[in-house]
């Protein structure tokens, strides 16, 4: 049965919960989410869809550690409970859920504000509620970005500008490569209430 479980959550979908506030409004913390993992199997990430990953810690040369965890110790402290075990832990197994702002030869510029111009044209972003403050001298605590992502990466960000470690804010590069990522959310199944597809 163990293995059954799996070679499900290996291949074909998996069980995730958001565990910060970097998605919100539309996805707030412990949500419970099924991840696919087929699509980008036939096809690259499109812009717009969210996406879960592989920390940074396990990718970004400024953060990655030469002793990568084994991929048994990441698998063991992704299983329900196991991962409360102190110490069993390590940053490197941890999985990111971020929102495909960018993709392969799109040049993106990220304001002050977190607002996004896509190619020259600002980006229609609905799911966007809460964007980084400015102070009287036009000042924000958040970062700005104006890139041209290379092939075989994205640029993700978080539908919470204010509150999310993405694409601005990692040290050694910003951007997700796409053997990174795990798979794409599609559907929301926790809590009850607030069961649906995931909107792009």
């Amino acid at each position: 049965m163990l293995a059954l479980y799996l070679g499900i959550r290996q291949f074909l979908v998996e069980a995730r919960y958001i565990p910060s506030g970097s998605m919100q409004p539309g996805l707030k913390i412990q949500d419970r989410l099924l991840v696919d993992k087929i699509t980008y199997k036939t096809r690259t990430p499109q812009r717009g869809e969210i996406v879960v990953f592989n920390s940074p810690y396990a990718f970004d040369p400024a953060l990655r550690s030469p002793q990568k965890p084994s991929p048994l110790l990441c698998g063991l402290v992704n299983l329900p409970l196991l991962g409360l075990i102190p110490g069993l832990g390590d940053p490197a197994c941890d999985a990111y859920i971020k929102r495909v702002v960018g993709v392969a030869g799109d040049r993106v510029v990220v304001g002050p504000t977190g607002a996004v111009n896509l190619n020259g044209v600002p980006l229609e972003e609905p799911y966007v509620e809460q964007l980084c403050p400015l102070n009287a001298q036009g000042m924000s605590p958040c970062r700005t970005l104006s890139i041209t992502v290379p092939e075989g990466s994205v640029l993700v960000l978080g539908d919470n500008r204010s509150n999310s470690w993405d694409s601005r804010f990692w040290p050694g590069s910003p951007f997700l490569p796409q053997q990174e990522i795990l798979g794409r959310a599609v559907v929301r199944f926790w809590p009850p209430n607030r069961i649906g597809l995931l909107s792009d």
